[in-house]
């Protein structure tokens, strides 16, 4: 076959879909693994639906996601000329015919299919008849009487369609415009795309391409039908599920590796691997372990992989993609060194980057409130005693470091002689507002010594205002 040449071909009719997302990553994945060619066709056709914020949304999905296109974006709209050229040509050649058959004509054939028990179809009245163009006529492919049409599919194996069960399929409407199928058998031919893995849902279209491309005397490209995506209750995904839009996953704080590391997952398979990094994608991606079965799209899985990535990536990396999350929370942070060190104690605990900004919050802001189930527990008279030494021995530390703070908590406890929960509740409370938060003394490392001390003040003066 040569070099490997595939496509993502989308509708600019709304946002990137997780389905079409999925399909992009496959042609994108099998291209870079090949050393080949992927290519983005903007399939712009339909001029009612097809709007410049959709094309723009795809655009941001993509590059989100880290897939680039080697070539394009092609727009189908830009092609009308090179479209005219290929059915001028059929009609020269007798592959097609022009048909002036109203669509009562039409509904009435169907009708009278169905009353004999046949397959509902245009009955190729006008096939012979070598008519001309004419207003509100058609261009139909002559499709073969006899035979079938047949292909291997990547995905489902050896598909047979007898052409019996197709009819003369519409390839010009009467306003001149190309229909999807004539488009895109001329732009696979054009763009020499050999490779085509796309949505089970095209199965049908895929005789009819066929069928244009060989009358043009032109090699079938390779097909692969990828099944659908489908929400938790096995039906097509869709917004009842949750979010449909990739764009939806990015502000939601999902990690766009996380993201093609699950979407890769939804139908393909490398044995027992889950977690991937964007290189082993690359370097493990066979088309030929796409699944048969359609992939349910779990929303606890992916918030599990992105965590995994979280915690996977430097924390370099993780506090350069949390800046915008923090920005649009209102968190101002000063000193970055400071954040990084804030996010290796929060990785641990924190599912997106959205929840990883807002655990971030006590660290930046000072403590507004005080949880109030955790303040009755912790929050005792006595606690303040706990406090006051906690602060004398944390006072007396040069090196205020992870390694350096554990000696005073001990030497508290043994002075108070109480267990660290006696200790350890009420300080974390006293920095952090909670009683959930990251390790006790890597926390404190973050806070500092001058911010930790204050903060302790407060709870005291907190505590003793309780009476």
């Amino acid at each position: 076959m040569g070099e490997i040449i595939t496509r993502f071909p989308p509708s600019p009719t709304g946002y990137l879909h997780v389905g079409g997302a999925r399909t992009a990553l496959f042609n994108w994945l099998y291209a870079r693994k090949t050393g080949g060619t992927f290519i983005l066709r903007i399939e712009d056709t339909d001029l009612e639906r097809s709007t410049e914020a959709s094309v723009q949304a795809i655009f941001d999905g993509l590059e989100w996601l880290g897939i680039d296109w080697d070539q394009g974006p092609f727009y189908q709209t830009q092609r009308f000329d090179l479209y005219k050229e290929v059915i001028a040509k059929l009609l020269e050649e007798g592959h097609a015919y022009w048909c002036t058959c109203t669509p009562e004509e039409i509904e009435e054939m169907r009708e009278t299919a169905r009353a004999n028990g046949e397959k509902p179809k245009y009955n190729g009245k006008c096939r012979e008849r070598h008519l001309g163009p004419t207003e509100g006529a058609v261009v139909r492919f002559k499709v073969p009487l006899a035979g079938a049409t047949a292909f291997e599919d990547m995905v489902k194996g050896r598909i047979s369609i007898p052409n019996a069960e197709l009819d003369d399929f519409i390839i010009q409407r009467s306003d001149g415009s190309p229909t999807y199928n004539l488009a895109v058998a001329v732009d696979d031919l054009t763009m020499k795309v050999n490779t085509i893995l796309r949505g089970d849902d095209h199965v049908n279209n895929t005789p009819k391409q066929i069928l244009i491309l060989q009358a043009m005397g032109e090699t079938v490209p390779t097909y692969g039908h990828v099944p659908m995506v489908l929400g938790s209750d096995k039906a097509r995904l869709s917004k009842r599920h949750g979010a449909t839009s990739v764009t939806e996953y990015r502000d939601m704080g999902i990690l766009p590796d996380a993201m093609i590391n699950y979407l890769a997952r939804l139908g393909w398979s490398c044995g027992d691997q889950e977690f991937f990094t964007r290189e082993d994608l690359i370097e493990k991606f066979n088309p030929d372990h796409i699944g048969r079965s359609p992939g349910v799209f779990d929303q606890e899985k992916l918030l599990a992989i992105n965590h995994d990535h979280i915690q996977q990536k430097p924390a370099e990396e993780i506090t350069e993609a949390l800046l915008p999350y923090l920005e649009k929370a209102g968190i101002q942070v000063a000193d970055r060194d400071q954040l990084v060190k804030a996010v290796k104690t929060l990785a641990p605990r924190s599912h997106t980057l959205v929840e990883m900004a807002e655990n971030a919050r006590f660290y930046f802001e000072g403590i507004k409130e005080y949880d109030p189930k955790m303040a009755k527990k912790a929050f005792k008279p006595a606690a303040v005693d706990a406090l006051l030494a906690m602060k004398e021995a944390l006072a007396a530390v040069d090196e205020f470091t992870e390694s350096h703070l554990e000696a005073p908590f001990h030497a508290v406890m043994e002075k108070l002689e109480v267990g660290f929960g006696k200790v350890a509740q009420p300080l974390r409370l006293a920095v952090s507002g909670t009683g959930a938060s990251p390790g006790m003394y890597e926390m404190l490392e973050v806070l500092g010594k001058e911010e930790t001390l204050k903060r302790i003040d407060d709870a005291v003066a907190h505590i003793r205002a309780l009476g």
